[in-house]
């Protein structure tokens, strides 16, 4: 998303180093959203994709229809009238004749989640699109997307610094067999270190997000020094160490962190293999208690238009 919006200006160019970084990295999965910059994000994978040596086969496209941002504004819009042409659009904007990973961005509230993901399987016995996913979602619409369509999937936030999908949707995933994609892994970026009080109104996500105003910025960033203290002094960066935290959850987790440069994304995939021994999980946990992270995440509620979209029963 940072490569289209949220988080300052941003330049194509580099933009498109960073993901060529990232597939010569040896990195597969590229998630995008059609809402991400109006289409501009889905348009930058493409390209990239377009224009490198690895084959097309050996990466996932996985991008999100759910959420519309138009000049006048945000909605949800999951229809299932109107899914088929979104994942036309997107397919179109990525320059490829199937998805990977498609995902329901977000449930809208208009409609029942089981015709959301009823619809989206029509794309799966279409061709176009090969597995469905699903993004903050309630344990139980986990559960009644999972029993129309086989998800592969979850979308969450989840970090070091957000601890709750541990106590929620990550049990039901598993017991499901549903694969955790955690969105955020570095914490909005809290978590790469380089962050300070000065920095955090550059971006909106940061700004109206209460975990990064007043008391709880001061708290958090001192979480952060214990945490780059003992990054350091495993000859680890702090985003790495971050990282590691949560590919040592388990090998059904894969986080997905956002950086607009070539450099930061040779950092972050250079930990993808690595694990943390039990002893450095246990440093760890003594260094940056779960308990002393302060502030509760923003809302990330969407208004709902007036536009069409009848809920059935």
């Amino acid at each position: 998303m940072g490569l289209s919006q949220g988080y300052g200006p941003t330049d194509d160019s580099e933009s498109l180093s960073a993901l060529h970084a990232a597939i010569d990295s040896g990195i597969t999965m590229l998630d995008t959203a059609m809402s991400y910059g109006q289409g501009h994000n889905e348009k930058l994978v493409g390209k990239a994709v377009s224009t490198t040596t690895v084959a097309r086969d050996d990466l996932c496209i996985a991008t999100k229809f759910g959420i519309v941002r138009r000049e006048d504004g945000v909605q949800l819009d999951a229809h299932p009238s109107r899914i088929a042409s979104y994942c036309e659009a997107s397919l179109r904007r990525l320059g490829t004749d199937v998805i990977d990973l498609y995902y329901l961005h977000r449930v809208d509230p208009r409609v029942a989640i089981e015709e959301s993901v009823a619809a989206m399987a029509e794309l799966v016995t279409q061709g176009k699109v090969r597995y469905l996913g699903v993004s903050e979602v309630t344990p139980d619409e986990l559960r009644r997307a999972h029993a129309i369509h086989p998800i592969a999937a979850v979308q969450m936030e989840w970090s070091l610094m957000w601890r709750e999908p541990e106590a929620s949707i990550v049990p039901t995933a598993r017991e499901l067999g549903v694969g955790l994609v955690p969105y955020s892994p570095l914490g909005r970026g809290l978590l790469g270190g380089w962050l300070d009080a000065a920095t955090v109104a550059d971006s909106p996500f940061r700004a109206n997000d209460p975990r990064f105003n007043g008391e709880h910025l001061a708290a958090n960033l001192k979480q952060v020094e214990a945490l780059t203290r003992l990054a350091r002094s495993w000859g680890m960066t702090t985003a790495q160490v971050a990282l590691a935290w949560l590919l040592s959850q388990g090998d059904d987790v894969v986080p997905i962190p956002g950086t607009r440069r070539p450099d930061r994304v040779k950092e972050n995939a250079a930990i993808m293999h690595s694990r943390l021994t039990v002893e450095s999980l246990r440093a760890l946990v003594a260094a940056v208690p779960d308990n002393t992270w302060e502030g509760d995440r923003a809302s990330f509620a969407v208004p709902v238009t007036t536009r069409p979209s009848q809920r059935h029963s």
